[in-house]
């Protein structure tokens, strides 16, 4: 067993720092529409009305699947829910 400390858990799951990025990216939009939709005190059916999606899919972003988003839906979700997605890009540590 290791004792090395990440930064994040998907620094530890992830293959490279690419793909640990882009998953906190998508974890990051995911939790933000999961907390839009508690706020607004959406059903999953109008969710998905608002987001322009399935039912289905608005039950895989609730449950965290977030195997099953990309960033470019998760952004197109996010706008259609009327909330605005900025990025800040920094120096890697």
């Amino acid at each position: 067993m290791s004792n090395e400390r990440f930064a994040s858990v998907w620094d530890a799951l992830e293959d490279t720092p690419e793909q640990a990025e882009n998953m906190k990216l998508r974890s990051a939009l995911m939790m933000a529409l999961k907390g839009h939709i508690a706020r607004q005190g959406l059903s999953q059916k109008e969710a998905a009305r608002l987001l322009g999606v399935t039912q289905p899919r608005v039950s895989d972003l609730v449950r965290g699947r977030i195997e099953r988003f990309g960033l470019d839906a998760l952004v197109t979700m996010a706008v259609a829910a009327g909330l605005h997605v900025e990025m800040r890009i920094t120096e890697a540590a």
